[in-house]
């Protein structure tokens, strides 16, 4: 029991020095920090990404209206953008109830804190580049402030080198397979950006070559996997119902989302990356659910 004490105590120092890191890059860098949205008649519907396996939407009814529990506050950004913010950023609670399969990749829970940014007119590269310096940094931080902790975990971590290795979905499909981000994580020795995934509506399709898509996940080492998501948004109204209307999503369910898109959204960029996945990365655990201190992992009973 001590030993595992320990061990939890070297993860809450891990998350501790990645929140202040990050609010302390993220300020530094004339960000401003908003608060969350956990409830709302829209969200984000995480689909039709392959790559999803949400069986459930968490919702409440609230007198007489139907709310959805956050999924990611992806549509709340492009609406921040509108409304004439800059660039900001967000450390949000998410709850996204995964099929419990999602246990044994190691790295899902059903409930967790995403650091969600958007930056106004923003393009892939500010996004390459911010992300590059926060990690980077990131990790020389962890190592110089949490060197015990990391040590009684056993963990080495390797030095970051940027800029990032680039690679299309299609590239890393043809050398590792259709389900190529396990395989291509454990091969690379640093983090690389994967680009061009057909997903949800809201990711921009490149207006140069259609079935593309400036959109982009930025891939942990070493088994770790997606540390972050992110795109280019579309922003013109005609465009983003033609998308909901190609994958037969529900109109209805985000009205006060297309109310606003009607004279055209601004253009935008960002992403989101879990502390919890961070946390994994820079403790090297085997499972995500050990990072926390209360686990909340798909196909487990929740206990407290």
């Amino acid at each position: 029991m001590e030993k595992a004490d320990s061990k939890k105590q070297a993860y809450a120092a891990l998350t501790s020095e990645a929140l202040l890191y990050t609010t302390q890059y993220f300020h530094g860098l004339g960000f401003c920090q908003l608060m969350p949205v956990m409830l709302s008649p829209i969200t984000d519907p995480l689909g039709p990404d392959p790559g999803s396996s949400v069986i459930k939407r968490g919702e409440i009814e609230y007198l007489g209206q139907t709310l959805a529990l956050t999924q990611s506050m992806i549509l709340h950004k492009q609406l921040l953008v509108h409304y004439g913010m800059e660039k900001f950023f967000i450390i949000s609670p998410n709850v996204r109830l995964e099929h419990p399969k999602r246990r044994e990749s190691g790295k899902h829970l059903f409930e967790f804190s995403q650091v969600d940014f958007e930056i106004r007119n923003g393009k892939m590269q500010d996004v390459f580049s911010l992300m590059e310096g926060f990690l980077s940094g990131m990790v020389s931080h962890a190592k110089s402030h949490c060197a015990s902790e990391l040590k009684l975990l056993g963990r080495k971590l390797p030095d970051i080198k940027t800029p990032f290795p680039v690679h299309t979905t299609h590239q890393l499909a043809d050398l590792y397979g259709a389900d190529w981000e396990t395989a291509a994580s454990l091969a690379m020795g640093q983090p690389f950006w994967a680009v061009c995934h057909a997903r949800e509506f809201y990711d921009k399709e490149d207006p140069s070559s259609p079935g593309h898509y400036l959109n982009y996940d930025l891939i942990y080492p070493e088994g770790f996997g997606e540390a972050l998501s992110g795109a280019e948004r579309e922003h013109e109204y005609s465009h983003i119902v033609r998308k909901i209307e190609r994958h037969a999503l529900d109109k209805g369910r985000y009205a006060a989302y297309l109310d606003m898109a009607k004279g055209n959204l601004t253009p935008s960029a960002g992403g989101g990356f879990g502390v919890e996945r961070l946390v994994r990365y820079l403790a090297g655990a085997p499972h995500i659910g050990d990072v926390q201190m209360f686990r909340r992992v798909p196909g487990e009973e929740v206990v407290v």
